[in-house]
């Protein structure tokens, strides 16, 4: 059961909370994979929080049951007021959801335009969203003459647009190469802090999920659940080479390999 309407069970901060949330998927072979069981997890306002996980461990069945895309099969979500895919909910995939014939601010613009926000007001904000992602002249480049991270940048404006309270990310950076990936972390990092954004992102990089997270959950493997939380005590802009950054990586490593067991 998803809840949409506002909810006095989370509380003043809490923008989402899972309750004994299990999901099981049917094989064409007929058998039962059991990807979440007994999920219970609220989400603050504000939070960046960062999944990792082995591979098949349910991380994007829970962000696409959050975002409505799938039911529950057991439990229940309580969501904030008025909480919908593309109204209050933003969803970021790992490859981009451009319109290949429209140019970088017509893909921002989309949204406005759908909401029947006027054509100047729409353009403003656009191009005010496509400089903070760093793709200033580029507004009249279409997706196919942008790179791999370019395009990426122009789908987190186009989601960002929206002004969205829960920001769902599914390993948005894992197609860039290092380089770019480091870039779009801390573009990402400062709009977060400057949007007052709370984001649910995942990863299968440690390494990103300390550097990003405010706190990291670890799933474990078949069924899908939360073996370990961690917070992350570190102000940005976080350093790798710190002790405290090795010391999460090594417990959130050994946590997942726990997992898998």
């Amino acid at each position: 059961m998803v809840t949409s309407a506002i909810d006095t069970k989370l509380g003043a901060e809490a923008v989402a909370k899972l309750s004994g949330v299990s999901k099981a998927y049917v094989t064409e072979h007929g058998n039962i994979v059991r990807a979440l069981e007994h999920i219970d997890l609220t989400i603050q306002h504000g939070e960046f929080v960062t999944i990792v996980g082995s591979t098949g461990c349910g991380k994007t069945t829970l962000l696409n049951i959050l975002a409505g895309l799938e039911q529950v099969d057991e439990g229940t979500i309580h969501l904030d007021c008025d909480m919908h895919l593309g109204r209050s909910i933003g969803y970021v995939f790992q490859h981009y959801t451009l319109f290949p014939w429209r140019t970088a601010l017509r893909n921002v613009e989309f949204g406005l335009q759908m909401r029947g926000m006027p054509r100047r007001q729409r353009k403003e904000q656009a191009q005010a969203l496509l400089a903070k992602v760093g793709l200033a002249g580029f507004e009249k480049a279409c997706p196919h003459e942008l790179s791999g991270g370019m395009r990426q940048r122009a789908a987190i404006a186009q989601t960002l647009a929206l002004r969205p309270r829960l920001l769902l990310m599914d390993e948005p950076f894992g197609a860039v190469d290092d380089a770019t990936r480091t870039e779009l972390q801390q573009i990402l990092i400062e709009l977060w802090r400057s949007e007052r954004m709370t984001i649910l992102f995942v990863t299968h990089n440690i390494d990103e999920a300390v550097m990003l997270g405010s706190r990291v959950l670890v799933l474990g493997h078949q069924p899908g659940r939360v073996v370990r939380q961690f917070d992350v005590d570190l102000p940005h802009p976080r350093d790798r080479n710190a002790k405290r950054f090795t010391e999460l990586f090594v417990k959130i490593r050994r946590s997942i390999c726990t997992g898998l067991q």
